[in-house]
């Protein structure tokens, strides 16, 4: 097979990758989930092959992983998110380091050896919060569009602490700064350092971090909160995003990454 294909079907996005057989990366595409994953995954995979320039579909092997990764009858095999994004994650930075992967529903801190093997993981389990969802919310709550965050957190000239952990509480006591006066940017920093908080209370966050997923993807302003209140430089791979369907594509192929993961 001279082609390996990664598709990530999240909860809340699809993705899928193509890489060659060095692993050079070809195409890759992000599409909504929607409520049929099988069709998701099919449009997603279609869109990639087209960014390639390449129809691959007779020749490569399909991997897939995520919330829906069983939805897909044409795959060679499935594997969990866990393991796609510790793999995707190592092959940039082959060592030790902790992976957390903020997606749309859910986030995940993933500890990677030094030899790729996973040792472990956390999930969140207080609904939305620390998530994209959470984020989205707040956004339609100030009335703004979602990448407006990303730009008004740039102009915050301080934090505005945000303590609730729902989302609904969260986005009233949101209107309640608002009425004391605090500035919208001021408060969209305290939002993004939310996100910060719910993940550091799943587990403490020691040596390098690698920053994954869509939040980061889409919001870069979290990766200096992060940087910020550890103190340290984060790690973040190329097309955070796709991540966990870039490491579904390395398992089918010895040529390809790392170790498994």
């Amino acid at each position: 097979m001279n082609y390996s294909v990664g598709i990530d079907i999240g909860a809340s996005t699809t993705k899928a990758i193509i890489l060659d057989h060095r692993g050079k990366v070809l195409g890759h595409c992000v599409t909504g989930s929607g409520a049929d994953f099988k069709a998701a995954a099919d449009l997603a995979f279609d869109k990639a092959q087209k960014a390639a320039g390449v129809h691959v579909a007779r020749d490569c092997r399909i991997t897939t992983t995520g919330y829906g990764r069983k939805n897909v009858p044409y795959a060679d095999g499935t594997v969990t998110e866990i393991s796609c994004h510790a793999r995707g994650s190592y092959h940039y930075f082959p060592r030790e380091h902790t992976v957390v992967d903020i997606g749309g529903q859910d986030s995940k801190i993933i500890k990677v050896a030094g030899s790729g093997k996973r040792l472990g993981f956390r999930m969140n389990r207080k609904c939305a919060a620390g998530t994209g969802a959470f984020l989205e919310e707040i956004a339609n709550r100030l009335e703004i569009e979602l990448p407006e965050l990303n730009r008004l957190a740039e102009r915050a000239e301080r934090e505005v602490q945000i303590g609730s952990y729902c989302t609904v509480f969260a986005a009233s006591e949101i209107l309640s700064k608002i009425r004391e006066g605090a500035g919208v940017p001021d408060i969209v920093k305290g939002v993004f350092f939310s996100v910060f908080k719910r993940v550091v209370e799943m587990a403490p966050l020691e040596g390098e971090v690698a920053l994954s997923g869509g939040v980061v993807a889409h919001f870069p302003f979290l990766v200096g909160v992060f940087e910020e209140h550890l103190g340290r430089k984060m790690l973040v791979p190329p097309l955070p995003q796709l991540t966990g369907a870039f490491g579904a594509a390395l398992y089918h192929t010895q040529a390809i990454g790392g170790h498994d993961a």
